[in-house]
């Protein structure tokens, strides 16, 4: 008989979710019934977010004040998110931050700032969320970077976080196995976020996701590959990285 998949889940911490990949991942947790605790440093804006999308799908989504790079402050929203929805299933680190520069450009507190949201705050969203993850069993998925894969010219403190990360995510799926607790992770490529049309001038509404030859994904795609992994579907998957990055980028190959 075909198995049918979804979310076995009640709760779940999504950070940096108040835009782009985060806020498509909550949405999706939502529309699947899990109810969810969104953050963000920008407690307005979450609160605003939350309230959106509680009312327009079936799980209950509760913004929350966060700073990831901060103990106490992380401490404090697992705390909240425990004592609404009675514990934690999921967790998606998503919060990240980055701007470009030459690495002899990048001063040590540029260099601190970005390795503390990207690698800093993965740790200790995990570390917080990790007590209740393992009392009945649940998946991590931490969201990197290709960056984290292959580098990133102008962007190295940004690259060497995101490959901690990847690396991160294979060790603690060894430890936590026995503890029937998945983690995995999701390397993107471009992706049509606020950011990258910032930087690129690439908007979503550009992007065509029933072309195959592109180089640019939306955040649904993103959201997808998240929920592939935090489901059922995934059961036989933990402590691999999954980049989806559109068509492969070869270089220097001349048409036949």
């Amino acid at each position: 008989m075909h198995q049918q998949y979804g979310l076995d889940a009640d709760a779940a911490i999504v950070t940096g979710a108040s835009r782009g990949i985060g806020r498509a991942v909550a949405e999706r947790f939502a529309d699947e019934g899990v109810d969810v605790t969104i953050c963000s440093r920008d407690g307005e804006e979450i609160s605003e977010v939350a309230a959106a999308v509680s009312s327009e799908f079936d799980g209950e989504c509760y913004g929350v004040e966060c700073d990831v790079r901060d103990t106490d402050s992380v401490g404090a929203m697992v705390e909240a998110t425990v004592e609404r929805f009675g514990g934690v299933d999921l967790l998606v680190n998503n919060a990240g931050a980055s701007f470009m520069a030459n690495f002899e450009d990048i001063s040590g507190n540029g260099w601190d700032s970005v390795v503390g949201v990207n690698l800093d705050g993965t740790v200790n969203c995990t570390r917080a969320a990790g007590e209740h993850l393992r009392e009945d069993g649940g998946a991590v998925v931490n969201v990197a970077s290709v960056a984290g894969q292959q580098g990133a010219p102008f962007m190295s403190h940004y690259a060497a976080a995101k490959a901690a990360v990847i690396n991160l995510t294979t060790s603690l799926a060894y430890e936590w196995a026995g503890d029937d607790v998945r983690v995995n992770c999701v390397a993107p490529g471009y992706v049509a976020t606020p950011g990258l049309a910032t930087q690129m001038g690439i908007t979503a509404d550009a992007i065509d996701r029933e072309t195959v030859d592109r180089t640019v994904g939306i955040e649904a795609e993103i959201a997808d590959t998240v929920q592939f992994l935090a489901s059922d579907a995934a059961s036989f998957i933990t402590g691999e990285t999954i980049a989806p990055k559109g068509k492969p980028q070869i270089e220097d190959v001349p048409e036949p």
